[in-house]
């Protein structure tokens, strides 16, 4: 069969928003064909088909869902994890 998901990941050295990266990437059979990074703000492809839904969600609602995703997402549970290793250290 085939397989297709989706990794979402933060990265961070502190809490604060700007030490954060949110990257998420899509995968098709081990190979990944586009990711979206915080940092670069916008999908980059790594394939003819991520090449193509990049320049897609570049263009529509995709890209802004996205770029808010590192204060919904990442900044929450970065704070909750810290706050759990260093209540445990």
């Amino acid at each position: 069969g085939f397989r297709h998901y989706v990794v979402n990941n933060c990265e961070f050295n502190s809490s604060k928003l700007n030490d954060i990266e949110f990257t998420q990437s899509y995968y098709y059979n081990k190979l990944e064909y586009v990711r979206f990074s915080s940092s670069v703000g916008k999908f980059v492809g790594y394939t003819e088909y991520g090449i193509k839904n990049a320049e897609s969600w570049n263009n529509g609602q995709e890209v802004i869902s996205s770029r808010g995703e590192k204060e919904r997402y990442c900044l929450n549970n970065v704070g909750i994890f810290t706050e759990s290793a260093l209540t445990k250290s």
